[in-house]
């Protein structure tokens, strides 16, 4: 095991206007699992791939434990990646993928087949070490991907993607699997996905990029309570949280014909700002449905997203633009509205977030 550190760490290529990476500076720490996330082309998996040693350092540093391996060939870094795709050797058995590099060093026979043996039964794999990769699904191919990684004891696991070739049940059940695995190793664990919520059911912390960019790292739980732009604010969370431009005026900041008071912090920090008005944050579940007549706004209902216990309601307040983004509340509601309905919305106290309509900063 080791801490992992990027060091101002930068990727460049050829021909492109601006770096993939761009002064990348994150620890991981000894043990830990972070997961790095953000859409495509965020420079999430180039930054994997510098710390394999498959791109180019440009500038800055990358270590693992104390050492500068930023120009050390991906033999020498004591890495196992897991790839998207499982790079799974066809006309070898499960056994024999799962020794290969143990082989490659040399390892002596007996004690490859324990180490195979071992990490089978922990994978529960052991019934299938005769077998080949096409004789599998596409879970126990992934889950012998992960126990070529294991038997080689690295200091550091690499995961690029590992569970977007599986279907979406099997996901939530292999991504819980990982996450007990990894907590039962114990080994340091980088792992890239775009799926924000594999990233905030696994990491122990997450770090979200953007245009290569590292814009935030924190635990999934602070990320969502108190994102520092409107980028990792719209980014985290599903359905997304609403982002609305507000005017500000006395007792807060209005949007459609809704006034939303606003913390004293955020007041205050918009005065200094001079502004006079702020991109307004709502998590569906900061809105509450009510009778019309008992609450502030009103709502027109267009769609409804049934998920059993819940329901997320889309729909356009009173005074929002023709045409506009739909807001999106959540309900808990047995019996949801319908399309259609106009329904009261209320706005819970201190729930509101508020960022520069500039700079997308965090204000408060």
């Amino acid at each position: 095991m080791a801490e992992v550190s990027f060091v101002e760490a930068t990727c460049r290529y050829p021909g492109n206007p601006g770096p993939a990476v761009d002064q990348l500076s994150l620890t991981i720490g000894d043990g830990e699992f972070m997961v790095l996330v953000g859409p495509s082309g965020s420079g999430k998996t180039t930054a994997l791939r510098m710390l394999a040693g498959l791109e180019e350092v440009s500038a800055g540093e990358i270590r693992i434990g104390m050492q500068d391996v930023s120009h050390k060939a991906a033999k020498d870094r004591d890495i196992a990646m897991v790839f998207q795709n499982y790079a799974l050797y066809p006309h070898m058995s499960v056994a024999e993928n799962m020794s290969f590099a143990l082989k490659m060093r040399r390892v002596p026979r007996a004690e490859r087949r324990a180490k195979v043996i071992q990490t089978a039964r922990m994978l529960e794999l052991d019934e299938y070490l005769d077998r080949r990769p096409a004789g599998l699904s596409g879970g126990q191919r992934q889950r012998v991907a992960m126990g070529r990684a294991i038997v080689r004891e690295p200091s550091v696991f690499l995961m690029d993607e590992p569970l977007s070739n599986l279907d979406a049940k099997l996901r939530v059940e292999t991504r819980a699997n990982i996450a007990e695995l990894q907590a039962r190793l114990g080994t340091t664990t980088i792992y890239v996905t775009h799926d924000q919520v594999e990233a905030m059911t696994m990491g122990h912390r997450v770090a979200v990029l953007s245009q290569g960019k590292l814009q935030q790292v924190d635990t999934p739980r602070d990320l969502y309570d108190r994102p520092v732009n409107a980028f990792v604010a719209s980014f985290i969370g599903s359905p997304a949280m609403n982002l609305r431009t507000a005017a500000l005026m006395p007792g807060g900041a209005r949007v459609g014909h809704l006034t939303v008071p606003l913390r004293p912090e955020i007041s205050a920090a918009a005065q200094r700002g001079g502004l006079t008005e702020i991109t307004l944050g709502l998590r569906p579940e900061a809105l509450r449905i009510g009778r019309v007549e008992q609450a502030p706004g009103q709502f027109v209902v267009s769609l409804v997203e049934e998920l059993g216990a819940d329901a997320y309601v889309y729909g356009h307040l009173d005074g929002d633009p023709p045409g506009g983004k739909h807001l999106v509340v959540r309900s808990e509601a047995r019996l949801p509205p319908r399309p259609g309905e106009v329904i009261g919305l209320t706005v819970l106290p201190g729930e509101e977030h508020a960022f520069h309509p500039e700079t997308g900063e965090r204000l408060g």
